[in-house]
């Protein structure tokens, strides 16, 4: 009580608002003059971008804003203390500032009488590491989050502040953003600035800029409301893709138009870097999405292609969660907390959608997405969490602020199921209309009902679980409520697999992985060893426990992420060697003798494991109407 109540002597000596202060509001109004920001980025040596501001004030209290809750995060992942060197000045004259000690996102400045701007300048820290942070600024490219970085004025929607930005790039790079430069050149150090935007626009248009950058038309010339795909890279090499490659980007597009059959967007910009350093990014906005993926997404085509869902799965984005956005996730500004009941369809349609469009474009093979569709119901059917956490209650992780990083039981607690787990719902739903209409409706003309309607308007449209069952009962008849709920509001083991079975397919089991399994394993930062569905144990190729199955065998016999597999039977950690003693087990004749540490503790586990190996796999179900090709393949 002291400390707070000399807190308070000390602001008001300031002659500032006490520390917790309320934050104002946001109002529907728009802001008086128009707040310019500019940004310096070329510090390549510390990663550090210099930003500047200039904002027209009124005199007596206001309140500075650092985006706190993140559209795409779905939650309260801003840092504000990467925030650093905070001065507010005008005319030259240095203006004292309070830190909110509730809400450290906000800044208090007492304006003076006569003042009618204030100069505000900062620097955003970013990450040196990967250890430290997600890196986005490397000696070839950086990626520029305007979100990230802009302070801006309580007490008014983002949507009616508005808003000039410029950017200083490193001598000869090239950007790529949805903001349409206004004058200036990149070649040259100088600086770009964009035409002027509201505030919720800026946040909403990312840059990506290097040394090495393609931009690629997706769409035939004179297209009004175009596509295009722009290309960083840590090297020339990385840029090049063949004709049919390309091709496939395009179809991406026509596959789009197809089902969504209109365009909510005045021009759209995929923005991919492909970079061993920049940190990896999948993040959608309404006119461009920010995707990032490792060196080979063009050079390595046929041995990476989880890599090319990405794109789909972004751009559906632009329909499914920016155009038609859910009712309680809109907030006014970036400090409003968001509710996040219905990802289910925001993220678990577009996740749909998105597998669906990378088969329809060829970006990935019908096989390939067969093989990603056993994947997702294994690791579903092998969730211990679903037993005690249904999944509308997953959607509930944005608003945590859980760590993005692996927890440590992870099958228990369970995650963001509410993308993987509502693939499954929406593929029951896809064919349970294909099914009770013969073949003459399906889940594609939800989309087109639900996400088309209005060709051309930007401005995004609310929706409730009310308009999604009216949608659904626009295409067929059926209790869509109760459907929704038993699915989002159950308990108890096992995936929901009534479409699977509908669609004519069924999960088995195989000892050799897939050639997808094989290119998935090898693929990443971290190369891993994957005996999920024998031992519950997922290591990395040095014997680091990365994952194990909550009540799996090798839960059972007191493994963990503490540890560290040394040895197999005797013969130091390979997973070759992990494997084959697997296999000798079958017979129940030569159980697993493991040895473990943990820091500098030894000890043996026995684990008498006896099914072999088991990698997932789709087959026929024998008798069944195949409907999975046609829901994936058919466009409607």
């Amino acid at each position: 009580m002291r400390a707070v109540l000399l807190a308070g002597l000390a602001s008001a000596a300031l002659g500032l608002a006490p520390a917790g202060a309320q934050v104002p509001r946001a109002q529907d109004r728009p802001y008086p003059g128009l707040m310019q920001v500019s940004v310096d980025a070329t510090d390549l040596d510390h990663r550090v971008f210099l930003v500047r501001q200039r904002l027209p004030v009124q005199p007596g209290r206001l309140t500075l804003l650092h985006p706190r809750y993140l559209p795409g995060a779905h939650g309260p992942y801003g840092e504000p203390d990467r925030v650093a060197g905070l001065q507010i000045r005008t005319e030259g004259q240095l203006l004292p500032w309070v830190r909110d000690t509730i809400d450290p996102s906000a800044f208090h400045v007492e304006i003076p009488k006569g003042t009618g701007y204030i100069d505000i300048q900062h620097q955003f820290l970013s990450a040196l590491s990967r250890d430290s942070g997600r890196v986005v600024m490397t000696r070839e490219m950086l990626n520029l989050q305007w979100i990230s970085m802009v302070l801006y004025p309580a007490g008014h929607q983002v949507d009616r502040i508005q808003v000039q930005a410029d950017v200083r790039l490193p001598s000869g790079w090239q950007q790529a953003s949805a903001l349409r430069v206004q004058d200036g050149k990149a070649g040259d150090a100088e600086t770009l600035r964009f035409a002027p935007v509201s505030l919720e626009t800026l946040m909403d248009s990312p840059l990506f800029a290097g040394r090495h950058l393609r931009r690629i038309e997706l769409d035939p010339p004179g297209q009004a409301r175009p596509v295009v795909l722009n290309i960083v890279a840590d090297t020339p090499e990385e840029l090049q893709a063949s004709e049919a490659q390309i091709e496939a980007h395009r179809r991406l597009v026509q596959q789009a138009d197809r089902l969504f059959a209109s365009r909510h967007f005045e021009h759209y910009d995929f923005l991919l870097a492909i970079s061993e350093r920049l940190g990896g990014i999948g993040l959608e906005h309404h006119q461009s999405s920010e995707n990032g993926v490792r060196p080979g997404y063009f050079k390595d085509w046929a041995r990476r292609p989880g890599a090319r869902s990405l794109l789909p799965h972004e751009y559906v984005h632009s329909w499914n969660g920016k155009f038609r956005r859910p009712a309680d996730l809109w907030t006014p500004d970036y400090n409003v907390p968001m509710q996040d009941s219905l990802l289910w369809l925001y993220e678990g349609q577009t996740d749909y959608w998105g597998r669906v469009l990378a088969v329809r474009s060829g970006l990935v093979s019908p096989e390939q997405m067969r093989d990603t569709l056993a994947e997702t119901v294994a690791m579903l059917s092998h969730r211990a969490g679903r037993v005690w956490r249904n999944l509308q209650d997953t959607t509930n992780e944005g608003a945590m602020a859980r760590s993005r990083s692996e927890s440590d039981w992870s099958n228990w607690q369970r995650g963001a199921d509410y993308y993987a787990e509502s693939v499954l719902i929406w593929l029951d739903a896809d064919t349970l209309i294909r099914e009770k209409s013969g073949g003459q409706r399906s889940l594609d003309d939800f989309a087109r009902h639900f996400f088309g309607m209005q060709d051309g308007r930007i401005r995004p449209l609310g929706y409730r679980f009310g308009d999604i069952v009216a949608a659904l009962n626009e295409v067929l008849t059926h209790d869509w409520t109760r459907f929704l709920r038993e699915r989002l509001d159950s308990h108890g083991p096992g995936a929901p697999l009534d479409g699977l079975a509908r669609a004519g397919w069924r999960l088995d089991w195989a000892e050799q992985p897939s050639e997808f399994q094989r290119h998935q394993a090898e693929d990443g930062e971290w190369r891993t060893d994957d005996f999920s569905y024998s031992l519950g144990l997922v290591l990395k190729r040095d014997g680091k426990v990365e994952r194990v199955l909550w009540d799996s065998p090798a839960f059972r016999e007191g493994m963990s992420r503490a540890l560290t597999l040394v040895a197999v039977n005797g013969v130091a950690y390979k997973g070759e060697r992990l494997a084959a003693a697997i296999t000798a087990n079958k017979s129940g004749q030569v159980p697993l003798d493991l040895l473990v540490r943990e820091g500098e503790q030894y000890r043996h586990l026995r684990i008498d494991y006896r099914q072999g190996l088991r990698y997932p796999r789709l087959v026929r179900s024998t008798g069944s109407t195949e409907r999975l090709d046609a829901a994936i393949l058919q466009a409607r």
